[in-house]
């Protein structure tokens, strides 16, 4: 009995043990994949911390300025800052653009943790007005042998030159950007109050720029060669030895690069003459609301391009007065002088939309003449017959019902079958029974049934005849 007792006693115990050991075991198994996956973790982190501080962020500069090329290089920068990359390699060839998304490309540029280094390339390319002030913010800039700087003058929406205030607000800002980075301010400041260029090589001697350099490649070498005699370290040197660095593209998105392709003056022009014409069809019949909905998404997308545009009010104004001669042509019927005059001063409106003073900023002169002779020609033939529709009454549907002749087919009395408008229909007298082969007239429709009225004894047309003032 003792040892029945003395077994009974130790099995608890051996189970407690039992479950010990195997909570130490799973502890232990625990600990070591924790340390395991930590180490593979931080091996992680540190292979891509060496990739990062050995890699270049490129960006692309091309076209005008506008807010959509401005978030493009703002993510960039702040991409680069996340991942530690040894630089930014913002590649330039603008004509200039919006003040506003310039700005917001400077404040990127000088909150950058990384280098940015701007390269105006290849040779034939700009970094022209609102480009100059971007290259000179750059702690690190250069040209390839081809390219021009300059031309800065503050250019207005009326397209005329701005007034003082705003010249030496931006002589003052493009000063400072110069200053800051050890460059010559005095030419800066010409660029903005005198509008002067430079090439590339005036441009290195006049230090406005850093280097002249005819490739990628040849600028690291001479940036790396720069750093290191001179002993230089922040933002205007990098990190790593760039001529073995990687350079990773980083592209627009798929709204940038759509919104930044369609700025262009010719796709302006062509949507806004699209917009006038389609409003002007909803005026003749408000019921198409296509040509409403056509009219204002052309409208809001041409207007919006044209923010991003030296754009002359003048030119804009003109569009309008071509788009009411127009309709006054129809209306008043003109026999095609007045239209002759919309053409011509759609003509002069394209002419004059934007500001000659920016050699990109024009739209095309062919393509200004065909949209006239479209413009015209819509207005000569298809507008002079949405006019005379207009007026027109009513073929098909409940209205053409009402007030239509037919012939009762069998006896009403009060209901059966009458024949209107070439089908046959449930009917319903309204009055005394009406005999078969008797005419009659609609009264009106309800739902599927004709409410009809007798007319034997008076002067009704031919079934099926148009009714006075209907043309078939």
């Amino acid at each position: 009995m003792a040892s029945s007792a003395t077994l009974s006693c130790l099995l608890p115990r051996w189970d407690d043990c039992e479950v010990m050991r195997k909570g130490r075991a799973l502890a232990v198994l625990f600990l070591v994949l924790a340390s395991l996956g930590a180490n593979l973790t931080l091996a992680r982190a540190r292979a891509r911390a060496q990739h990062s501080s050995t890699t270049v962020l490129s960006l692309k500069l091309n076209g005008v300025v506008d807010p959509f090329m401005a978030s493009h290089v703002q993510r960039g920068i702040d991409r680069a800052t996340a991942e530690g990359d040894a630089a930014v390699l913002l590649t330039i060839d603008t004509p200039g653009g919006l003040d506003s998304s310039m700005r917001s490309i400077v404040k990127a540029i000088l909150g950058s943790k990384v280098p940015v280094i701007c390269y105006t390339a290849p040779s034939g390319a700009r970094a022209a007005s609102a480009g100059t002030f971007i290259m000179l913010a750059c702690p690190v800039n250069a040209m390839a042998p081809g390219t021009e700087i300059g031309a800065a003058h503050p250019v207005g929406v009326s397209g005329v030159i701005e007034n003082e205030k705003v010249t030496n607000d931006a002589a003052a800002f493009i000063r400072s950007l110069a200053t800051r980075w050890n460059r010559n301010a005095d030419w800066a400041e010409k660029a903005v109050r005198d509008a002067v260029s430079a090439s590339a090589e005036d441009a290195q001697r006049l230090h406005v720029i850093d280097f002249v350099a005819s490739s990628q490649g040849a600028l690291f070498n001479a940036l790396v060669a720069r750093c290191s005699r001179n002993g230089i370290v922040g933002v205007a040197c990098p990190r790593a030895d760039l001529a073995a660095a990687p350079v990773q593209p980083f592209g627009m998105s798929v709204g940038e690069q759509l919104f930044h392709a369609i700025a262009d003056p010719n796709v302006a022009f062509l949507l806004i003459n699209i917009g006038f014409l389609a409003l002007i069809v909803w005026v003749f019949h408000p019921g198409f609301h296509v040509s409403l909905a056509v009219g204002i998404v052309c409208m809001v997308i041409g207007l919006t391009i044209l923010e991003t545009l030296p754009v002359r009010l003048t030119g804009l104004i003109l569009l309008a007065v071509s788009a009411v001669l127009f309709v006054l042509d129809v209306k008043a019927k003109a026999h095609g002088v007045l239209t002759a005059g919309g053409v011509a001063t759609l003509v002069l409106g394209g002419l004059l939309l934007f500001n000659p003073n920016v050699p990109t900023a024009h739209v095309s002169r062919p393509l200004i003449v065909i949209v006239a002779a479209g413009a015209g020609a819509f207005a000569m033939f298809t507008l002079r017959a949405l006019f005379a529709a207009k007026d027109l009454p009513v073929r098909t549907g409940r209205e053409a019902l009402e007030g239509s002749f037919g012939v009762a087919t069998t006896a009403l009395a009060p209901r059966g079958l009458v024949r209107a408008r070439g089908e046959t229909w449930t009917a319903e007298c309204l009055g005394s029974p009406i005999p078969a082969g008797s005419p009659v007239r609609v009264v009106r429709v309800q739902g599927v049934k004709l409410l009809v009225e007798d007319v034997s004894g008076a002067t009704v047309p031919a079934v099926g005849a148009p009714r006075e003032g209907e043309v078939r």
